[in-house]
């Protein structure tokens, strides 16, 4: 009966005793510079901001935790010997009982000593792999911080893992400071273990997925020597089908045969995907796409896709030359990963197309056949062939061809962000021979490269350039279909110029030309941490007669543009005017789309 009546009492005076008025919380690091306070401040949570009250309990909690987080910051930063005094109303944070907490705080004074800036004394890790890179700060003489020491540590291991010991570990590491010549001795000892083979793949958590058709996407070379790399090839390949929208990758334990299993974790993601897009120019008007996807058709990651596009909507009214009409196009493609290799994909697929262009209109349909390899991460080809039907109406006159065709691919992307690019370059090439029905043959060669330069904190500022140039050799210029020639002008090509403006002459009527060059440089700015930049511009484009770029001609243009980013690529808006060529001082377009020019 007595404890009954105590209860009530007890929680109230425990409710009034961690109640906190205002508090005063100062820190004090004589000696460190403004990179270490800052270090400080964030690893501080008396410092923290928040919105809640906190009680006096919760203060003395957080002062007991800033002692380890406060010498943790400096360890970081390569101060060995400081000293962390955290006083709470003058007396120290340390001393004071978890249940013994004052009634009220309201002052509390952090004062760090952070001492002398460490440098490795004995620096030695071993064993080590053969051809293993430790990080060139891990030597007598070099700075001694606690990231440097976990990443020398990690290297050891990951050289031994990448010679195909799974298993490796750090065995035993000794760090002694001496204190008085601000001096860390470092020994380290990895334990290789043994070499493992892989094993088996297991997945598990798929729904739709077979798991014959997971084995077979993932390639994992069941008893192939263990490689990081090989790990990594086999999750690059379970994410390029888009199946899955998680996977985990966990080493197994090492059998008495040497060999380690592999688990997959995976996590279907919806199968069906449908897509929009809009884009605008005042030169040829507006272009709206859609698109509907299945990722996985037969439960072994088939996808087929469906798409249509209709451009040039209300640019009858727009160009100040010809006058273009409504372009339209719908396609088809079934396409299977892992068809003869686990990095081969087959396609199949059919298409139909309108063109009513400035300089000829013509209607297609067409079939092809192929696939796509892909021999590293970064390095992609593809080889179709494919049947097409023209029927064209030009200054040539009207007509029909039957085109077969041997598409030839090779992209090498290492761009850093490809919706965002800020370093590194992409390079797409292709070749297309072609024979018509007519008996002329010949080939279309292109290339499209473009580099990225980064400067200052995050690459906020980057000069972007770009370069395309392409050939057609060979073949009756009546029997090579409109499309297959080049013209300039327009968001693709030259901003500020009219769509297909330039041309070439050929058999004394114009028509597209046998050669293109394009230049385009852009100046990319972030505007600080908002999510808008600008941007400075000018293209260039050349149309040659012949193949090689005889009897043609240059036009440009230059201008300014907006951008806003997105999780889907930057929002452009850009104002573009003519340089050289037709339109000089007059003209002026107008650009909206999604995603960078290039």
């Amino acid at each position: 009966m007595r404890a009954g009546r105590l209860t009530p009492f007890v929680f109230v005076f425990f409710a009034f005793a961690t109640t906190s008025g205002a508090q005063d919380i100062q820190l004090s690091a004589p000696g460190a510079d403004d990179d270490l306070t800052d270090r400080l401040r964030a690893a501080s949570l008396l410092l923290q901001d928040t919105e809640e009250d906190r009680t006096a309990q919760d203060l003395i909690a957080a002062a007991r935790a800033d002692y380890g987080r406060l010498v943790a910051a400096l360890y970081d930063a390569g101060h060995f010997s400081p000293v962390v005094r955290i006083s709470v109303d003058g007396r120290e944070a340390a001393r004071i009982p978890p249940f013994g907490a004052p009634r009220s705080v309201s002052r509390i004074n952090i004062s760090v000593d952070p001492g002398p800036v460490f440098q490795l004394g004995t620096a030695d890790i071993a064993p080590l792999a053969t051809d293993t890179e430790l990080p060139d700060e891990f030597r007598p003489g070099g700075a001694a911080t606690t990231p440097l020491l976990r990443d020398t540590a990690r290297a050891g291991i990951e050289g031994w893992r990448d010679a195909g010991y799974a298993t490796a570990e750090v065995a035993d590491q000794q760090i002694t400071a001496r204190n008085g010549e601000a001096v860390l001795d470092v020994r380290v000892r990895i334990e290789p273990g043994q070499v493992v083979r892989f094993g088996q793949l297991r997945p598990q958590g798929q729904d739709r997925m077979r798991p014959d058709r997971i084995l077979a996407i993932a390639g994992l070379p069941e008893g192939a020597v263990f490689s990081p790399d090989t790990l990594d090839r086999v999750e690059g390949r379970l994410q390029d089908t888009g199946v899955f929208s998680a996977i985990a990758l966990e080493e197994g334990e090492v059998g008495p045969d040497g060999q380690m299993d592999i688990t997959a974790t995976l996590v279907e993601s919806e199968p069906r995907r449908v897509g929009f897009g809009a884009e605008i120019s005042t030169d040829d008007g507006a272009a709206l796409s859609a698109y509907w996807l299945h990722r996985n058709l037969f439960g072994g990651a088939e996808r087929l896709r469906i798409e249509g596009e209709i451009s040039g909507i209300g640019s009858e009214g727009l160009s100040t030359e010809e006058v273009e009409g409504i372009d339209a196009s719908l396609g088809l493609r079934y396409s299977r990963p892992a068809t003869f290799t686990p990095d081969t994909t087959f396609y199949t697929e059919l298409g139909a197309e309108y063109l009513d262009e400035p300089a000829f209109s013509l209607s297609t349909i067409g079939a092809e056949v192929g696939v796509e390899h892909r021999f590293t991460r970064l390095l992609t080809g593809s080889l179709g062939l494919g049947v097409t039907y023209f029927d064209i109406e030009d200054q040539f006159g009207d007509r029909q061809l039957t085109l077969v065709s041997v598409p030839v691919a090779l992209t090498w992307d290492r761009r850093d962000d490809p919706l965002d690019a800020r370093q590194l370059f992409f390079l797409e090439t292709s070749a297309t021979p072609f024979l018509t029905d007519q008996g002329s043959g010949g080939a279309r060669a292109y290339v499209d490269g473009r580099v990225y330069f980064g400067f200052g904190e995050d690459r906020a500022a980057r000069i972007a350039a770009r370069v395309q140039a392409g050939s057609v050799f060979g073949g009756d210029i009546t029997e090579i279909p409109p499309n297959f020639l080049f013209f300039s002008g327009g968001a693709g090509t030259v901003r500020g110029q009219e769509f297909q403006s330039l041309g070439a002459t050929q058999m004394g009527l114009a028509a597209g030309g046998r050669s293109f060059l394009g230049l385009s440089t852009e100046y990319r700015q972030d505007i600080g941490d908002t999510a808008f930049g600008l941007v400075a511009f000018a293209d260039a484009g050349y149309v040659g007669a012949d193949a090689l770029g005889g009897s043609g001609d240059w036009h440009a243009g230059a201008g300014l543009g907006v951008r806003y980013d997105t999780p889907f690529g930057p929002i452009r808006v850009d104002l573009a005017t003519p340089v050289r060529g037709a339109g000089v001082g007059e003209d002026l377009f107008i650009y909206i789309g999604i995603g960078h020019s290039f």
